[in-house]
């Protein structure tokens, strides 16, 4: 089965740490054993990298119902339960989660403030995106997948502002990546687009050293999504390479290339780089060419070495 969800995970973390499993860690082959857990389940990581989805649910279980005052710390990472929460459990719930938690004066207080800070943030709050909502997922996995979907949306917005410009401002506009993707050593001197003084299938050119001994050719085709890159134009830039002398090309689409396109690729002398319209659409956001940050927010958690006590 799935990982559980991390209101899932708050009565069996509740129960555990009753049972004197009184960290996290210590709580998690037991919630394993319970939810029937592969071993690729419980490896499956968040997208930081940092922790697992099961032990970061399980951390987010705990928060919860530390918010309430069911548990409480008694020291770094280690959590006992307080008479709520020892209460709680001779009641035998089924199921315990954020509606349940509700009842606890301490919960409904730290979610009056919550709130209360959102607004203060001058931000409109629906009740659908109210935190006592019933959404499964974490806050931090809520803002992991906002962020997901916030960049799909401006993905298509930059997709759509490029097919909207010139050619000459779409060429200038790839060879701007490129030197930001540290091409050229990074520097825009050693990079030109060529416009309509192109000939040949090359419509920029950066040299990555001094001298220009080595050079990485550009080829940029604005076509509309429907529109694949075939064979016949992948093997027109490899003559324009072959005549420059050349070994390097990146070839760049706002569409995408045909099957035929990249297995030729593959098999030629030289070294081609293909770039679809979705692959270029998050290097331009990746590295801020044509986009801006708008508003940053900074995840902080317990620097965990600076608490301890020697």
């Amino acid at each position: 089965m799935p990982v559980p969800d991390y209101q899932s995970l708050m009565l069996p973390v509740l129960g555990l740490i009753g049972e004197g499993k009184q960290t996290i860690p210590d709580c998690l082959p037991k919630l394993i054993e319970e939810f029937g857990l592969s071993p690729e389940e419980c490896s499956q990581m968040v997208p930081s990298g940092r922790q697992t989805y099961l032990s970061n649910r399980a951390h987010w279980a705990r928060t919860y119902l530390a918010q309430a005052g069911l548990v409480r710390t008694i020291k770094r990472g280690t959590y006992v339960l307080t008479d709520e929460g020892r209460a709680l459990l001779l009641e035998n719930p089924s199921r315990l989660d954020k509606s349940a938690l509700l009842k606890y004066p301490k919960f409904q207080q730290w979610l009056d403030k919550s709130t209360a800070r959102r607004r203060d943030d001058s931000r409109a709050v629906s009740p659908e995106t109210e935190i006592h909502e019933t959404s499964q997922d974490t806050p931090e996995e809520d803002i992991e997948r906002s962020f997901r979907e916030i960049n799909l949306a401006l993905a298509d917005d930059v997709l759509a502002r490029v097919l909207d410009c010139s050619p000459v401002f779409f060429e200038r506009l790839i060879v701007d990546l490129l030197v930001a993707m540290g091409y050229g050593r990074g520097n825009a001197d050693m990079a030109r687009a060529l416009g309509k003084s192109g000939d040949g299938g090359i419509d920029g050119i950066i040299n990555e050293d001094a001298l220009g001994l080595d050079a990485v050719y550009i080829q940029a085709k604005r076509y509309q999504p429907d529109s694949k890159i075939g064979r016949p134009a992948i093997q027109q830039f490899v003559g324009s390479l072959t005549g420059e002398g050349a070994t390097k090309g990146v070839f760049v689409t706002t569409s995408d290339f045909s099957t035929e396109a990249r297995d030729y690729v593959r098999r030629v002398q030289q070294r081609i780089v293909l770039i679809n319209g979705a692959e270029l659409a998050r290097l331009l956001i990746a590295h801020e060419i044509g986009v801006r940050a708008r508003k940053t927010y900074v995840l902080r958690s317990v620097d965990e070495d600076y608490f301890i006590d020697t």
